[in-house]
């Protein structure tokens, strides 16, 4: 399976990646102008920037292998793509007890009131091909890849 990877080496801490990621999953996905000027709420953004200058880096869902939020998911709206491997959620199913935020231990699942109380975490745009985040990366900090691979 394909994941995003973080390279902090090359992350200059601008945020594009948290700009596009919010863009891509608003009613203007491709359209950033229109999804700042005409959303009434922006989705929360699926990645965010961690910095400790002169250290940053992007910080989103690793889609685990033994994934905690699966697991400790009440509802069953966290669950595993058959096709890709990627752990997604139905926000339909979400009742926003939020359990997987609790347990994800790497911080990466998010809190999304506005559009319901729904969780949001990185789902590999897999609806638009490459992910926002790495598409929109000016400095190819983000990578998509096969783990291990180059």
């Amino acid at each position: 399976m394909k994941k995003i990877y973080a390279r902090e080496e090359h992350c200059i801490g601008c945020r594009l990646c948290e700009i596009h990621c919010s863009a891509a999953h608003s009613k203007y996905p491709d359209d950033l102008v229109k999804a700042f000027k005409k959303a009434e709420v922006l989705p929360v953004p699926r990645v965010k920037v961690e910095e400790d200058i002169p250290l940053s880096f992007a910080l989103q869902c690793r889609h685990c292998e033994e994934p905690h939020c699966l697991t400790a998911c009440i509802t069953g709206a966290m669950y595993r793509d058959e096709k890709t491997g990627a752990i997604l959620n139905d926000p339909e199913r979400c009742v926003g007890c939020w359990t997987c935020i609790v347990v994800c231990p790497y911080g990466a699942i998010f809190r999304d009131e506005g559009v319901g109380k729904v969780v949001a975490k990185c789902d590999l745009c897999l609806e638009q091909g490459e992910p926002a985040c790495v598409a929109n990366c000016p400095n190819a900090a983000l990578v998509l890849k096969e783990k291990g691979g180059e």
